[in-house]
């Protein structure tokens, strides 16, 4: 099974990158995953982390190693559980002084063909679709505090 879903960030490559990368934030902008911790601050080629999903009621905990991290250019980690092998691969690309952001996940394993009704399509599409909507809503609108403010991520003033 694979995921495709993309979404354009109206927020310069660096920033999104950097939002991106920045495990210590991820817990004030995503709502898709819960329990995220690591042994670094930043996602980082050969390094795991930790998080909960929850397809449903029911929580996964999963621990995917990054194995690629190409500068502002392209992420990819990969994990294994329950019989399910999963990919996932985002990509980073300037646009017109925007960020494109892809998202592409592959899953394989007999749980995916034997037991669709625990890791439906539909439910996985959804939640990579927030996960987009999320980053994207964390580069436009929060700005990173500065060093020995106490605070991980704040939002925009309106002024």
């Amino acid at each position: 099974m694979i995921i495709e879903e993309s979404v354009l960030i109206s927020a310069p490559l660096k920033k999104v990158w950097d939002t991106f990368t920045d495990l210590t934030c991820w817990r004030d902008w995503c709502t898709v995953l819960d329990d995220i911790s690591a042994s670094t601050d930043r996602i980082t080629k050969g390094k795991s982390f930790k998080f909960c999903i929850r397809p449903f009621d029911i929580p996964i905990h999963l621990e995917p190693v990054v194995e690629e991290v190409i500068p502002e250019k392209r992420i990819v980690w990969t994990g294994t559980k329950l019989g399910v092998s999963a990919r996932h691969k985002f990509t980073f690309e300037k646009k017109d002084g925007k960020t494109l952001l892809r998202s592409r996940e592959t899953f394989s394993g007999f749980m995916i063909s034997s037991m669709s009704f625990i890791f439906p399509k539909k439910k996985l599409q959804e939640l990579s679709t927030m996960i987009l909507q999320e980053i994207k809503e964390a580069s436009e609108n929060h700005r990173a505090p500065h060093p020995g403010s106490g605070k991980i991520w704040e939002k925009k003033s309106s002024k």
